[in-house]
């Protein structure tokens, strides 16, 4: 692959920068890196892997911020870090499997689902707080979770292929099943996310997927975002960053099916 113009690694940095903001408030980075990494040229398939591992570092640190939780109660969560682990893993799997015509072809699905769930993000979660208030006044419901381990498995295959909007549906299946508080769900979140993301990079730096200097251009200003957007989150509502991320996402799924 070509070495990188200024104005590309321009473009990637502040797709970095703005990724790692929007993650720390609402999510949805991955429209903006994987968009990006497009537009420089870079394959469908690589932009995917290269994109993933570029992140990491961010879900890395967030799940250390959470590290008294993780503590406490991460051993009662191995079930669900074993299943996280196995579905990255077939999820990266998948991504080897496939060529690049193949996986643009997906990519305009993948993109209108990760919209789709940020749009109903606030439904999503007002459904799981009125099952987990029915639990709670019932103790007769218990939540099932050998289910809840089956759909984090599927979650987990998601995250190891694509990824975008994985939180949102992992933290509504961590809701009902496991029916922790807030800050426990959200440190186990960042978790299971970090146990995909890494099994994904492994699996993707072995099958030479990740184009590194596309990667390091984001890497660096992601991380710089991700501080960023904690101070940002204390000014800035997080539904306006939704609406934000909800109107990219909307006209990257239009640009790609029109491709």
């Amino acid at each position: 692959m070509d070495a990188l113009s200024l104005a590309q690694i321009a473009l990637l940095a502040l797709a970095g920068l703005t990724a790692g903001a929007v993650n720390a408030i609402a999510g949805g980075g991955t429209f903006f890196t994987f968009s990006a990494l497009i537009a420089t040229g870079v394959p469908p398939i690589i932009a995917n892997a290269t994109s993933s591992v570029a992140i990491t570092p961010g879900n890395i640190t967030g799940a250390l911020a959470y590290h008294r939780e993780i503590r406490k109660h991460g051993p009662r969560f191995i079930g669900l870090i074993l299943v996280s682990l196995a579905g990255g893993l077939l999820g990266a799997a998948l991504v080897l499997l496939v060529d690049n015509q193949q996986f643009r072809a997906l990519v305009p699905w993948f993109l209108g689902f990760a919209t789709l769930l940020f749009t109903l993000g606030p439904k999503i979660q007002a459904w799981t707080r009125k099952i987990r208030a029915r639990e709670q006044a019932d103790p007769s419901v218990r939540p099932n979770r050998l289910w809840g381990r089956v759909f984090q498995f599927f979650v987990a295959t998601y995250g190891g292929f694509f990824g975008a909007g994985m939180g949102i549906v992992m933290l509504a299946g961590l809701a009902i099943t496991e029916g922790e508080d807030h800050h426990v769900l959200t440190a186990l979140k960042n978790l299971l996310a970090m146990v995909i993301q890494l099994v994904a990079l492994v699996m993707f730096i072995a099958g030479g997927l990740v184009s590194w200097p596309h990667c390091l251009a984001i890497a660096v200003t992601a991380m710089i975002g991700g501080w960023l957007g904690g101070s940002i989150a204390r000014r800035l509502p997080a539904k306006i960053v939704r609406l934000f991320v909800i109107g990219v996402g909307a006209t990257l799924t239009v640009v790609f099916a029109v491709r």
